[in-house]
């Protein structure tokens, strides 16, 4: 395998101009496509010549022998790899995510959900977006708020996570017992993780008096039940009918391959993890073919990027489509949504 370093700058003109052609139309390239529409000023001759340099280099296939070649997995990122730094995202895109972060929405379930389908409508493939993890959460507002039949627990995440449980309270407990409970979470639980709290409860319960203790009692058997159901892992998907209308995938073993895998919620978590979450990350990961871990997105490619407050990812946004995808615009599209993503979680943990 040639290095991208050690192609002339011809072989690279004409690499991009054919994974540009194929991309647009989805037809193998002939050197006459190439002469006609890609600007070279060289000859069809010396064309097949670099194609047939750049087949042996592992750049190209040719599907039939009568045919023009195709790009590999290779071809596609060397491709992305030369795209610009940022590209300039459409009109009606702009408007479209500036729209979208501009509602009012106070929940990050809401705003990933909404997310997904942000994605799907810029880019025609589908959208996962992986949400954060109560568990590794910090806890930023807690209390306790009587209603008319029993009192809630109210937690509120950094990630912008929302958790809420309803307390049983004794019969003889006041509304004053109820809001001195509430004070003492707040003085107690800001900053702390689940498991942090549940132990900070446990502790400060012992030198309080029976009512307080009991209320408190009560909450940490709550923050338990939170920190279980926070253990497991959660996945949105948007669009993932945009698969089967999409051209780029035209074998049906192909499309039930990825399907399967889509339904496989274990599978997608790999998937995104794999690309996203951590500090060091770039900006956007693009993963073409069988750069993917999964064996069933091997005719895919994804591209993914990191969502999060200032100081590091607690999620994971992209979009899945096949290899012969519009990068640039995926990657714009993608890169954009996770930066106004990244200002509403930092809006609600602030």
């Amino acid at each position: 395998m040639a290095r991208q370093s050690e192609l002339s700058e011809r072989k690279v003109a004409i690499l991009r101009a054919l994974v540009r052609h194929y991309i647009r139309t989805g037809e193998p390239v002939g050197s006459e496509a190439l002469t006609q529409s890609a600007g070279l000023r060289v000859s069809s001759a010396t064309i097949r010549n670099e194609l047939a340099s750049l087949e042996e280099l592992g750049y190209l296939t040719q599907p039939h022998t009568s045919a023009g070649r195709a790009p590999t997995d290779q071809a596609y990122r060397f491709y992305v790899d030369m795209l610009p730094a940022r590209s300039r995202l459409r009109d009606w895109e702009q408007r479209a995510i500036v729209g979208f972060f501009d509602e009012a929405l106070a929940d990050i379930d809401e705003i990933l959900r909404g997310t997904t389908h942000l994605l799907s409508r810029l880019t025609r493939y589908a959208s996962l977006a992986l949400a954060p993890r109560a568990r590794d959460a910090a806890i930023v507002r807690a209390e306790l708020i009587s209603l008319g039949s029993g009192t809630l627990l109210l937690l509120v995440f950094d990630t912008g996570g929302l958790e809420k449980r309803l307390i049983e309270v004794p019969s003889d407990a006041t509304g004053r017992d109820v809001e001195k409970a509430s004070r003492t979470l707040m003085e107690s639980l800001i900053g702390k993780t689940l498991q942090e709290a549940r132990q900070t409860m446990e502790e400060r319960a012992r030198s309080l008096p029976e009512m307080e203790r009991t209320l408190l009692g009560r909450v940490k058997d709550a923050l338990h039940s939170i920190e279980e159901a926070a253990h497991v892992e959660h996945v949105f998907m948007g669009g993932v009918a945009n698969i089967a209308a999409d051209e780029g995938f035209d074998r049906r073993d192909t499309l039930r391959q990825i399907y399967e895998t889509l339904e496989r919620e274990s599978a997608m978590l790999r998937l995104l993890r794999q690309t996203a979450v951590g500090k060091t990350m770039q900006p956007v990961a693009v993963m073409i073919g069988r750069e993917n871990p999964l064996p069933g997105m091997w005719e895919a490619s994804v591209v993914a990027a990191p969502y999060g407050p200032e100081g590091g990812a607690v999620g994971t946004i992209g979009v899945v489509g096949p290899t012969r995808m519009d990068y640039a615009a995926a990657i714009s599209a993608v890169r954009a949504v996770a930066e106004r993503l990244s200002a509403a979680v930092q809006a609600l943990h602030g």
